[in-house]
């Protein structure tokens, strides 16, 4: 009996048919053997004779009942260059391949979390706290707070090893509804604008080498962060190999850099100069909101603790690596950024920290003398990084959350032969270079603190909640219970200290935006209603960037 082929994968070519092409590989039982080749005419589609207005990918099929759906399992990619790795074994799905080791999971850990805020402006934090020993309790407390948070999603991580973090976490937990608010608010707004702050830093830093004493074009310095981004867009799409290669390389030149301060600052410290450090608890704030807002700034330079967790089913043994990763980075960061916060204090006084724009800068002109350029190229450097990292795992959870239907269905594809999801990729880019043509970034920082823990305090939930509805569920790495009780109580102080010391009608937009997930949740997830044209559009996306889903359907 014939059936039709869902027109969720085809793959366009003006050459003749190439043997190195994906081919797929079908079975089920039922009627008749079918095999479909690959050839190219001038019809429609043709799931019988491979025919059409394209280079249409051979199927192999062992019958098919009447009206039946019927799933691809296997589909072969051959060749690859030694940057995409080995092509897949034939009769593979395409998938997402495990590539990110021990080494690159520190990486991506510690170079998203290391961006501009320590080198460009950790002032305000010193400002909403008061005093200089406040502030670096409260660095070292933010260090803690998200490392008992990574070990919390290092146990989630391994008991469900699907890409997407808090996505996947919610939506075992909770369900569809709660995972959906959550890619809602994280695919528009919350991965975009971390990246859009990131690459307009960069950008900044980037034009300022080249313009002197005077201010850059506000026009040159968007133009840099699109570029910047295009660039790392590419990298992603091209390569996971190559985008954790990057990621790797410029994690270790800002290591480097902050070990220029450190030791620049512990030879100034030896000298003697601590006078800056001298009665350190003087002006100290006793306002609880003051104290939960210095919080939201330094949980901004820690953000990216989490991002290991996106890309979980890339992670080589990641009942291994995936804790390690967490063990080693967090630590290393929280260490990285109490030392750079000394070193700036025995050069300049807490009020020449407030009220320099760069504060890495005006540490080497003072200590590295003719070496000081080293500072806005170690900051461009880090930037670059942590927003090549912010969009790899961005990219992820777009794919997770496609995946199962709660995004467009485009973004859940890879591309064919790389084995890179690089629709989501490219999603993520495009929102990221209109928050940076806006204008309107700043103001949407306390919007990403205030958003985010939400959905950590709701991911603590999970493995509470977790904890009593899957005890069976495997779990190859287990925290004390206490731990996610602890970030989940500070989560809940975070989020109502702000509201409750200081209401702001922000506050009530980021919940509104929050819920209004909801009036597209229910007609085209719950209800399932698709317009006619979505499919259209999806084949018209495949075509153009040649990219499948990790699942084939015959209807």
């Amino acid at each position: 009996m014939r059936g039709r082929l869902s027109l969720k994968w085809c793959f366009a070519s003006g050459r003749p048919r190439d043997t190195s092409a994906p081919t797929l590989a079908a079975s089920s039982p039922g009627n008749e053997a079918f095999k479909g080749g690959a050839g190219w005419g001038n019809g429609g589609l043709d799931a019988e004779t491979g025919g059409g207005g394209g280079f249409v990918l051979g199927a192999e099929r062992q019958g098919l009942a009447p009206g039946g759906r019927q799933e691809i399992v296997g589909v072969g990619l051959g060749g690859g260059d030694e940057l995409e790795g080995p092509g897949a074994a034939k009769d593979d799905a395409p998938h997402l391949e495990r590539r990110v080791g021990l080494i690159s999971g520190v990486a991506l850990i510690v170079g998203t979390m290391i961006g501009s805020g320590i080198f460009v402006s950790p002032a305000g934090l010193l400002v909403r706290t008061g005093s200089v020993g406040l502030s670096l309790i409260v660095w070292i407390a933010c260090g803690v707070l998200s490392l008992l948070g990574a070990l919390a999603y290092a146990e989630l991580g391994t008991m469900n090893t699907s890409s997407g973090a808090e996505y996947a976490y919610l939506m075992d937990a909770f369900g569809p509804a709660t995972a959906y608010l959550f890619s809602w608010t994280s695919t528009l707004v919350l991965k975009p604008s971390q990246m859009a702050i990131i690459v307009l830093s960069f950008a900044q830093y980037a034009v300022q080498a080249f313009s002197g004493t005077c201010d850059p074009p506000p026009h040159l310095v968007k133009l840099v962060a699109i570029f910047a981004t295009a660039i790392i867009l590419f990298i992603n799409c091209y390569s996971v190999k190559l985008a954790t290669g990057v990621q790797n390389a410029f994690t270790a030149a800002k290591l480097a850099a902050i070990l220029i301060i450190i030791v620049g600052g512990a030879y100034k410290f030896a000298e003697g100069n601590t006078k800056h450090l001298a009665n350190p608890f003087v002006g100290t704030t006793n306002s609880l909101g003051s104290i939960a807002t210095a919080f939201y700034t330094g949980l901004w330079a820690y953000d990216g603790w989490n991002n290991l967790n996106y890309v979980t089913e890339e992670i080589v043994n990641p009942s291994v690596n995936l804790p390690r990763s967490i063990i080693i980075g967090i630590p290393l960061v929280t260490m990285c950024y109490f030392f750079i916060n000394i070193s700036y204090l025995t050069v300049m006084s807490a009020a020449e920290l407030i009220e320099s724009e760069a504060v890495a800068v005006t540490f080497g002109n003072r200590i590295l003398g003719v070496m000081a350029w080293l500072m806005p190229l170690s900051v461009t450097m880090s930037t670059f990084g942590a927003a090549n990292g912010t969009l790899f795992a961005a990219g992820r959870l777009c794919f997770a959350a496609s995946r199962e239907g709660h995004l467009l269905d485009i973004l859940s594809h890879v591309h064919v032969r790389r084995l890179t999801p690089a629709p989501g990729l490219i999603f993520n880019a495009i929102i990221t270079s209109a928050m940076v043509l806006s204008g309107t970034i700043d103001s949407l920082i306390d919007f990403f603190s205030f958003a985010a823990w939400i959905f950590y305090g709701s991911a603590m939930l999970a493995l509470i909640v977790m904890r009593f509805t899957k005890k069976d569920a495997p779990r190859p790495y287990k925290v004390p219970i206490i731990i996610p009780l602890v970030v989940l109580v500070i989560s809940v102080y975070l989020i109502a200290a702000p509201i409750i010391d200081n209401p702001q009608i922000e506050y009530l937009y980021a919940g509104l935006f929050i819920l209004a997930g909801l009036l597209l949740y229910v007609p085209f997830v719950h209800y399932h209603y698709v317009p006619a044209v979505m499919e259209k559009i999806t084949v018209f996306f495949q075509l153009l960037c040649e990219v499948a889903p990790t699942q084939m359907t015959f209807d």
